[in-house]
């Protein structure tokens, strides 16, 4: 048996861990919620810390709190910031109170171990490191404070990479024209840069809508306290802790209008989780195109060559599967059903509080993640390096009967119609075929037939 010790609540005596830093709440919840094992995200933990010593400079300032007591909760903070073994301090399972309020007193309880060591004199979790400040107003407040950071500093710079080394491979290999294809059926032509100058279009377009989306994150639930009344917090609390949090993050955090939204509803974080939602839907459009145009080698399109990677099969020697683009269509799918998730939780504000906030955070956070992780593989390990067979395209092309739509406005809808079904029964170029039903000379017909031209449009 681990070594423990006696630690007290406004419920009774509980045995703790003797080396946890956490204290009786904490291992009530511990003891509460063994139900998936997981804890809270990091980025949850980190911003939650940051928020705590933010409230801490506000509370000094506004002579809520002496300023020593103020020194060591920052101090506290900064400290556990920096602690690999940061985590275990954070046990918590994600699937607990539904107002985070075991999650708020784990970092209260922390905090204050760690703040009375530093001042040399106890710390309450309660009375001093929470002071001002509620589970109901500090959680909602984290989601948005650890979600900003995280587009911001992790996922808006792995879209720009994608986007970057998208943009990058389309002016090296953009001049190839290829088969288009509506329905998964021939088409007209497209090159190589008209596609994935669509896939960089799909990435920026998810970009601007993240980038949309800050704002309305970064107003604050802080200072509603336990309803939105702002009981027990002092009246330029919330002003003041944006002001200590944004000198720590760089971002404009704002109080709410109206902390009672705030509080009681999380749209803000449902339309958030739909725009990653909206970019995983991009990712997965280009990961299943990457699909579609490796398939083969022999019996599938084989328009292009991705890196091989690994071996793809345990039974058929030298298969080689497209397996980045398929993680990336798993993690779209993982993105969208993590959005469900949060659209449930975000109708979950019953009265004066929702009561699926740790739920909403873990699934937003994963959903940042996942996507910021999968957009630098894509990036790097799919499209950057994917050789194209110039040779496959060129053979499709001379053998796509739809061509002929360029003879429309020539020979009519009809007439061509005619022509490109007698190519596709006899299997020959539409060329072939055009100049034998047609009054169009062979140099005319190259000359509206010729893929590249019709890549640019027009008559």
């Amino acid at each position: 048996m681990a070594a423990t010790r006696i630690e007290k609540d406004s419920m009774g005596e509980l045995k703790v861990p003797k080396s946890a830093l956490y204290g009786a709440q904490t291992q009530r919840a511990v003891n509460n919620f063994p139900i998936s094992g997981r804890g809270m995200p990091e980025p949850f933990v980190l911003a939650l810390l940051k928020a705590k010593a933010a409230a801490a400079q506000a509370n000094g300032e506004l002579g809520q709190l002496p300023v020593p007591m103020v020194e060591a909760i920052v101090q506290a903070s900064q400290q556990l910031q920096r602690d690999p073994a940061l985590m275990s301090h954070f046990p918590v399972d994600i699937f607990q109170t539904g107002s985070g309020t075991s999650s708020n007193m784990n970092a209260n309880e922390v905090l204050a171990t760690l703040a009375g060591r530093i001042l040399g004199r106890p710390v309450s979790p309660n009375d001093h490191v929470n002071c001002g400040q509620s589970s109901n107003d500090i959680i909602p407040s984290v989601i948005h404070i650890s979600a900003s950071l995280e587009v911001r500093d992790v996922l808006l710079p792995a879209l720009t990479h994608l986007q970057q080394t998208i943009n990058d491979k389309a002016a090296k290999v953009g001049h190839h024209i290829k088969t288009g294809r509506t329905h998964l059926m021939d088409a007209m032509p497209v090159s190589l840069g008209q596609s994935l100058g669509g896939w960089a279009s799909q990435i920026e377009l998810s970009r601007q809508r993240l980038q949309q989306a800050l704002p309305g994150l970064q107003a604050l639930a802080q200072g509603g306290t336990a309803v939105g009344t702002g009981i027990n917090a002092h009246p330029q609390f919330a002003e003041r802790f944006c002001q200590a949090l944004n000198a720590d993050s760089g971002m404009a955090f704002r109080p709410a209008d109206n902390f009672f939204s705030h509080i009681g509803a999380q749209e803000q974080v449902v339309a958030l989780s739909g725009q990653l939602k909206a970019t995983a839907v991009a990712i997965m459009k280009i990961a299943n195109d990457l699909r579609w145009m490796n398939s083969g080698p022999l019996a599938g399109l084989g328009e292009i060559e991705l890196e091989a990677l690994q071996p793809g099969s345990s039974i058929m020697p030298g298969k080689v599967n497209p397996v980045v683009p398929e993680a990336a269509a798993m993690v779209a799918a993982q993105v969208m059903g993590n959005d469900t998730a949060i659209t449930i939780g975000g109708q979950s504000g019953n009265f004066e509080l929702n009561v699926m906030l740790p739920l909403l955070a873990h699934n937003l956070l994963e959903s940042i993640a996942l996507l910021a992780n999968v957009s630098g593989l894509l990036a790097d390990k799919a499209i950057a390096g994917f050789r194209v067979n110039q040779g496959q395209l060129q053979q499709a092309l001379a053998r796509n009967p739809i061509l002929v739509t360029a003879l429309n406005p020539v020979i009519g809808y009809l007439k061509a119609a005619e022509i490109a079904k007698l190519a596709y029964q006899q299997g020959r170029p539409i060329i072939e075929v055009a100049a034998e039903h047609t009054d169009l000379s062979t140099e005319e017909l190259t000359r509206l037939l010729d893929p590249a031209r019709l890549t640019r449009g027009g008559l």
